[in-house]
């Protein structure tokens, strides 16, 4: 008769701890950036590309140090940022008020229409010369600058996002006896919340590129003077310092806008 032996019994083991997926992914960006840096610093000490066009990040890490450490680059992303933050804010809040009240007047959204389509097409950079010799050139005019390109933004797509709200429940509105403007703020105003917390997010980058345009055009602060300045110095450290810091207030303005979306909860 043969033997059957028993398979050993596996004792329970402890289950290698894995980081949570946020905090996995975060661990990836920092490993990509850093791989990139030293990449972009080996090629430059191995002389596979000029210092001199793409600068260095030791001498972007030395040139920031040095930045920080006048308050010259606090200052200028403070008055950067304070810009694009009112640019975006009255630009954007007065835009997606305008295109939901646009829902209301149907004639007058057909006569605007052909107006909006042309103003949204137009490169708002090329505003910015009417709008310096209007504002002048102190911080109003980079504000205004921001304000306009957010506008047009914020009112086509709070417009369209009123158009997309669920038919039918416009009709069931109609059907139990609502007028016009009960429809528009208990079913439109809701259904295109989602649409206008997209156009916040598109308008972060419009208002920073409004700012900054101002200050190419007439400014002697801001990181978008510091950036052209640098540039024609040829200075390629100082412009990367620039724009890492103005990656760093569009990260946290982004930031704001997740947690005003978590707070309304679409």
């Amino acid at each position: 008769m043969s033997e059957v032996e028993a398979a050993p019994l596996a004792l329970p083991g402890k289950r290698p701890r894995r980081l949570p997926p946020s905090l996995r992914i975060g661990v990836m960006q920092v490993v990509l950036l850093v791989v990139l840096l030293a990449v972009w610093e080996a090629a430059v000490r191995l002389g596979w590309i000029a210092v001199y066009l793409y600068g260095q990040p030791s001498g972007i890490y030395t040139k920031a140090i040095g930045m920080i450490g006048s308050g010259e680059l606090l200052r200028d992303s403070a008055l950067t940022a304070g810009e694009a933050i009112a640019g975006f804010l009255i630009g954007t809040l007065f835009g997606s008020i305008v295109g939901l009240a646009l829902w209301l007047f149907p004639t007058g959204a057909a006569v605007l229409r052909p107006y909006l389509i042309a103003l949204n097409g137009l490169p708002k950079i090329a505003l910015a010369p009417l709008i310096i010799v209007w504002f002048g050139i102190d911080l109003s005019s980079k504000i205004a600058i921001a304000t306009i390109i957010t506008f047009i933004v914020a009112v086509i797509t709070a417009q369209q996002g009123a158009k997309e709200v669920d038919s039918d429940l416009v009709k069931l509105m109609r059907s139990l006896g609502a007028s016009r403007f009960k429809t528009w703020r208990a079913v439109i105003i809701p259904g295109a919340m989602p649409w206008i917390v997209s156009a916040f997010r598109l308008n972060v980058g419009f208002a920073l590129i409004g700012a900054v345009v101002g200050e190419y055009i007439a400014s002697k602060e801001g990181l978008g003077y510091r950036i052209y300045y640098a540039g024609v110095l040829y200075d390629l450290n100082a412009v990367w310092v620039g724009i890492a810091a103005l990656m760093a207030v569009a990260l946290l303005m982004y930031g704001a806008i997740d947690l005003i979306e978590k707070r309304l909860r679409f």
